[in-house]
């Protein structure tokens, strides 16, 4: 009887939870989306529940892979639509930090808009990568969210309550806007002119009100040498779009910015 290979230690394959888990805010998406979608796990969940981390992975260089998994630089893909789910949840869970809430939201709206901004960018040219079938999916997939969304716009902060509005312009309707515009006019209120926040939330009330002489006109006033500028002959509300994208971008930018400086 050979009993050398009785001796051998027995292996046994690590737990889940033993399992590198990655940089901390892989580990708390991980936990937000088992919670909030227990029965649905898009495809982009494999980078949250995959078995192993990335070494290379900190903070920033995951949540880089993980936005990049869902909007592909900033284009629309066939999957798009699918993983709209998982920015959803994340912008709604008060565990998720307010400039991560913020990125959540700021990704559905560029999702929402791929088409407009980048009408605008490539104008009168038809946009490089545009992906027509894909775009409509993702922008319904935000549609359906953004009721849920804007239901928290009380127990938000300035930054996400911005990027909120911008979902309400994209996707007004009879309820959101009135609803909205005098929420946006108080908001407002409390942001002189002249700071980022209040210039920001002016342009969006103008673009709450639905008329493209009054829109054209914000974003031309908008638009000079600090902001990008689109040609005059694409169509406002595309501009407009373009412009506001650019807006968030910058307030996230400086969220980022100041955590930091903490």
């Amino acid at each position: 009887m050979d009993t050398h290979a009785a001796s051998e230690p027995i292996r046994h394959d690590p737990p889940h939870d033993a399992i590198t888990p990655g940089p901390p805010i892989r580990q708390l998406f991980r936990d937000v989306i088992a919670d909030r979608l227990p029965d649905r796990r898009p495809p982009q969940a494999a980078i949250l529940f995959g078995s192993e981390a990335d070494p290379s992975w900190n903070d920033r260089s995951f949540l880089a892979d993980f936005y990049n998994e869902i909007l592909h630089q900033d284009t629309c893909q066939p999957d798009t639509a699918d993983g709209i789910p998982l920015l959803a949840a994340l912008a709604v869970d008060d565990r998720v930090p307010a400039r991560h809430r913020f990125q959540a939201v700021n990704l559905l709206f560029n999702a929402a808009t791929v088409a407009e901004r980048h009408l605008a960018e490539s104008w009168p040219a038809t946009p490089r990568h545009a992906d027509p079938d894909s775009e409509a999916r993702a922008r319904i997939a935000v549609q359906s969210c953004t009721p849920d969304l804007l239901a928290r716009w009380p127990a938000e902060c300035p930054a996400v309550r911005l990027a909120l509005g911008g979902l309400a312009v994209v996707f007004p309707t009879d309820r959101t806007l009135p609803a909205l515009t005098p929420r946006l006019r108080g908001f407002a209120d409390q942001h002189p002119s002249g700071t980022d926040i209040g210039d920001y939330v002016r342009f969006v009330l103008a673009l709450a009100a639905q008329d493209d002489y009054q829109i054209l006109a914000e974003t031309e006033r908008f638009t000079d040498a600090y902001w990008t500028g689109t040609a005059r002959g694409v169509p406002a509300l595309a501009r407009a779009l373009h412009l506001l994208g650019q807006m968030l971008t910058r307030v996230g930018t400086g969220l980022n910015r100041s955590h930091a400086g903490q």
